[in-house]
């Protein structure tokens, strides 16, 4: 595992280098092993377009690699660009028909154009080319996985971790699968077999702690996550999830100081801050809360995360204003965040900006529909500004998006009760009682007064059980 860090401490310098070289425009060179390693660093982190301008460099220095040509057709395909990779790898097949690679960098270009069948055959044909790489096992789960084919994918993936266990993006594309397939848990035992092969293995423990994680076994998780640690105390990543599964916990104090060792000392991540923010902020600390989330900004001010901490800790100390000034900030970052999208509108509507709050409440069910709080705040403020058809047609909207959910039913019963549309009210209560009749009691928290309908009392009792 500590030969892992040096070897990635060794890329990140090297791709630091080459980031100022092109800064202060000086000529850049490189060896070829450094060119690939910068590529490989830019794509696995899907900074495409630096990936591309790496393999430019290295091109025009090593102007007949074959390997710099097939990454330079590899990232246009992940770019969408893929008329210039076909052009780019057929140009490689004249001169290197054999190159396995050639079959991949096909088979990468037919995936992301949505060719699945194709895509496999390449994939297969390269496989038969060159035995036992790991990549190839890759590429063929992830266009499994494109294609929906959870099963196969995850087949494949295993194929790819038993060659190299080392592959986090794969532990992770598996975990996904199995967990979108409902398989997690029986094939906790794949994870496990890698620790009892190699005990000392430190990324085994780390691979087994997230399996566990995924699949809510948190005791397990954290023991994994603790040996991975014992054997290799520099594990930034295995303190990090050791964190996540103690926030779960709901135990912040533990996940604080595991976030304070999830990098290397005196380098903290802004993710690092943000969380210890966050955990603060479940403490109740918001001073510290604040301090966290803003040390996070200062070091990445594109963190929605951040601003949207300092937002709740503002909003909890009735700080409205400011608080506003923040989820504005958050949703700029990030406008598909409909949790953004509905603190900024509460918010405005506790200044009284109606019309912002409005705005904001049309945003969070724009950018999800399905989430019911969303249209219920909203009809809420309709209501009580007098405007019955108004909060009605809203509730409507949503009953239609979500037909069971209930509690919409129960809310489009009360406005229509409230606007004096008696038949439709009744009817829309029976739908209500059908599909919950528990959450009848809603009704009467809503509108206290209803209790003292015989009508509606004689309705309800009809649907008792």
């Amino acid at each position: 595992m500590n030969e892992n860090f040096e070897d990635r401490d060794e890329v990140e310098a090297t791709v630091r280098r080459f980031e100022q070289m092109v800064a202060l425009n000086e000529p850049v060179f490189f060896d070829l092993a450094d060119f690939e390693n910068i590529i490989d660093h830019y794509t696995t982190t899907t900074q495409y377009e630096k990936a591309l301008q790496a393999c430019e460099a290295g091109i025009a220095q090593y102007p007949f690699s074959t390997e710099l040509l097939i990454d330079r057709s590899q990232v246009l395909a992940m770019k969408g660009e893929y008329a210039a990779a076909s052009s780019q790898i057929e140009d490689v097949a004249l001169l290197d028909p054999d190159n396995p690679d050639v079959a991949v960098t096909r088979g990468i270009i037919a995936t992301q154009k949505g060719e699945f069948a194709e895509a496999i055959a390449f994939f297969h044909q390269a496989a038969e080319r060159a035995q036992d790489r790991d990549d190839i096992f890759f590429n063929l789960g992830l266009a499994y996985q494109s294609w929906q084919k959870f099963k196969s994918a995850a087949k494949y993936y295993k194929q790819s971790l038993r060659l190299n266990p080392d592959n986090d993006v794969a532990v992770q594309e598996l975990l996904y699968c199995l967990e979108v397939s409902e398989r997690l848990e029986k094939n906790l035992d794949f994870f496990r077999r890698f620790t009892d092969e190699d005990p000392y293995s430190a990324v085994a423990w780390y691979n087994l702690g997230q399996a566990y994680y995924r699949a809510g076994k948190l005791d397990e998780a954290i023991s994994a996550f603790e040996y991975a640690i014992l054997i290799d105390g520099k594990f930034y990543e295995a303190h990090g999830f050791l964190a996540s599964v103690y926030v779960t916990q709901e135990r912040y104090r533990a996940a604080i100081s595991e976030f304070e060792l999830s990098h290397p000392e005196g380098e903290p991540s802004p993710e690092a801050l943000c969380n210890i923010g966050e955990c603060h902020e479940k403490l109740a600390e918001w001073d510290l809360a604040r301090r966290f989330y803003q040390r996070a900004i200062d070091l990445d001010p594109e963190m929605d995360e951040a601003w949207f901490g300092i937002g709740i800790v503002m909003n909890v100390q009735e700080k409205y204003f400011e608080a506003i000034h923040f989820f504005r900030k958050a949703v700029s970052l990030y406008e598909e965040s409909v949790e953004y999208w509905l603190a900024l509108a509460a918010a405005e509507y506790q200044i009284g900006n109606i019309v912002s709050s409005i705005e904001a409440y049309e945003k969070a069910v724009e950018v999800a529909p399905d989430n019911k709080d969303a249209w219920l705040n909203w009809s809420i403020i309709l209501y009580e500004q007098g405007n019955f058809d108004g909060a009605i047609d809203l509730m409507r909207n949503a009953v239609e998006i979500q037909p069971m959910e209930a509690e919409l039913h129960y809310r489009l019963c009360a406005y229509l009760l409230a606007g004096g549309r008696y038949r439709e009210a009744y009817e829309c209560l029976e739908n209500a009682l059908v599909l919950d009749f528990d959450k009848h009691r809603l009704l009467f928290d809503y509108f206290p007064e209803l209790e003292s309908q015989k009508a509606l009392a004689r309705l309800i009792d009809q649907y008792r059980k």
